[in-house]
């Protein structure tokens, strides 16, 4: 039996994407040896935060006071918990990891990034509006905040911090290390053991062989577990499936690479940390097939502005408030009754131009690559954005006709399209458009549009005015068949509030610790049952940094 090659270190992190090198970068800024590793090859390094829209929730933020926003911590605190809706015996620490990061959000982190050279675009976006009572789900204001150069932006100043801890010795990576399990001794955890993968020349995000070369073993102060989710294993997301979501979709598409796979949950179990809120999950329904796919099954998501008409798969409007962009898990669940795995966006030329933008930094290359210019005339000029005319043009689930026959028609020729009724279709668009003939309105969907653009970052680049769909000079009609696309995992390692793994009774596990979404965001679970949105990479920057801080003091 070959010899394990053995390395050794004051800190290992097991993942590279925004909590590891958060961690990573933390524990060597305090002085400690640092060794990571991942699975995937060297390409990868950021992980899933790489291809993210960048978005970050902040409070009371210069670039939400300069749009006419006035927040505040304790309507941020309202909405995150009415949004999370705690209500478990699980939930002690995501409570307390909740209360933390809104400090947070509030406080020191947007100075935090600052300081790193993150910058972020001024006009602040609205996300899950929720559209029910003040007590209710959802962002009161906008909290939206791009990263200037999306997920690559943010992951920039800690792969850079990461490559300066490299050179001068401190920080050790190494890819191809897949970790199979951790060691323990009385109780302690010492490290891991893994298998060595045969090295790999993919590129970013293409799937990898799990073909083994080798073996190693690596001794540590702390590991710190940052190895992400769930929603690259569409059989772990079905297992995990809350029956309050209905039954699991028969196909979904995917939204984040193969490689989140969710493999260090057993292991992490194994050496008895305690996995917690597995069933609620995060994913979106306004997926669609990605015509230049990179990972299997490679969906995106559109970040719709909230004119489209909403239909089920026979063609019957959802009922208020599931707008596109209020409520994303209600949503769902609403859908997922229907027993049909997608659903309809109906708009015009008019509200594609001015609403769409699609989820990723691939797909938003004036915002990525910081170009000033390009995002002035994608945004602001007339016609669709490059990345969303490559799908009108290209896109499996896009249907674009002069007429609505024509549109229905073409709607029932896609898959699935069968179980389309055209005479509902024709019946809920008509009866939307009579709406518009008048300043008020009892079609809710209609009200919040006139109400959205009273917000002037709704009305410069997110809500286009409202018109007739059916208006010829609004046209051609566009039809966009949605899937189910997966995304976050909202449970995982149970954490104190110093990232330190938990047992079940309770006690911390000495040497481990989690961030990320492998824990939940922090906590175990620091959402609830439902995010507000430009919450996932903030939590893995929040988590990261406390699992490394706090790593780093207790060797």
């Amino acid at each position: 039996m070959p010899v394990p090659t053995a390395h050794q270190a004051d800190v290992l992190v097991i993942g590279w994407g925004l909590a590891g090198l958060v961690a990573a970068t933390e524990a060597a800024a305090a002085g400690k040896s640092v060794i990571v590793v991942d699975q995937e090859p060297r390409p990868n390094l950021g992980g899933q935060a790489f291809w993210s829209f960048g978005g970050l929730l902040f409070v009371d933020s210069p670039e939400q006071r300069r749009m006419g926003i006035r927040d505040s911590l304790d309507l941020a605190r309202q909405d995150w918990f009415a949004t999370a809706g705690f209500d478990r015996e699980e939930d002690h620490w995501p409570r307390q990891w909740a209360e933390a990061y809104l400090d947070f959000a509030h406080g020191e982190k947007r100075a935090w990034l600052r300081e790193k050279g993150v910058g972020f675009f001024p006009v602040v976006g609205w996300a899950e509006r929720g559209g029910y009572t003040a007590t209710g789900p959802g962002n009161s204001v906008p909290r939206f905040h791009i990263t200037w150069g999306t997920g690559p932006g943010l992951v920039a100043p800690f792969q850079a911090a990461l490559e300066r801890g490299e050179a001068e010795g401190r920080i050790t990576v190494l890819p191809r290390h897949k970790v199979t399990g951790l060691t323990t001794d009385g109780g302690t955890v010492t490290g891991a053991t893994g298998d060595v993968l045969a090295p790999s020349g993919a590129a970013r995000g293409v799937a990898t062989s799990r073909e083994v070369v080798d073996s190693f073993e690596i001794v540590a102060g702390a590991t710190i577990v940052a190895s992400g989710g769930i929603g690259g294993n569409h059989d772990l997301v079905r297992a995990q499936w809350p029956a309050r979501l209905g039954t699991p979709p028969d196909t979904m598409i995917s939204g984040v690479p193969a490689f989140v796979d969710g493999s260090m949950q057993p292991v992490s179990a194994a050496a008895g940390a305690r996995l917690i809120n597995g069933d609620r999950m995060w994913h979106y329904v306004e997926g669609i097939q990605n015509w230049n796919p990179i990972w299997p099954q490679h969906g995106i998501r559109i970040l719709p502005g909230p004119s489209s008409v909403w239909l089920d798969a026979t063609g019957a409007r959802l009922p208020v408030p599931l707008f596109p962009g209020f409520d994303t898990l209600g949503t769902l669940a609403h859908l997922r009754a229907t027993g049909h795995d997608h659903s309809w966006f109906v708009l015009s030329h008019q509200i594609v131009e001015k609403e769409f933008t699609l989820s990723g930094s691939e797909q938003n290359p004036d915002l990525t690559g910081k170009d000033v210019r390009l995002l002035v005339t994608s945004r602001l000029g007339k016609g669709a954005a490059g990345p969303v005319q490559a799908f009108l043009d290209h896109g499996a689930d896009f249907v674009v006709r002069p007429t609505l026959d024509e549109l229905i028609a073409g709607m029932q020729a896609l898959p699935g399209g069968d179980v389309l009724d055209g005479d509902l279709v024709r019946r809920e668009v008509e009866a939307r458009d009579r709406e518009m003939d008048n300043d008020f309105t009892k079609d809710a969907q209609v009200a919040m549009l006139r109400s959205a653009r009273s917000y002037r970052g709704d009305k410069l680049v997110r809500t286009a005015k409202p018109h007739r769909i059916l208006d010829p000079k609004a046209g051609p009609l566009i039809a966009v068949k949605l899937h189910v696309l997966t995304r976050k995992s909202l449970g995982g390692i149970e954490t104190d509030l110093s990232g330190r793994a938990l047992a079940a009774g309770g006690a911390p596990i000495p040497g481990l610790y989690a961030a990320g979404e492998a824990s939940g965001f922090g906590g175990g679970g620091v959402h609830g049952y439902r995010a507000l949105e430009g919450t996932f990479v903030g939590g893995c920057l929040f988590s990261g940094r406390v699992a490394g801080r706090a790593a780093a003091t207790a060797l």
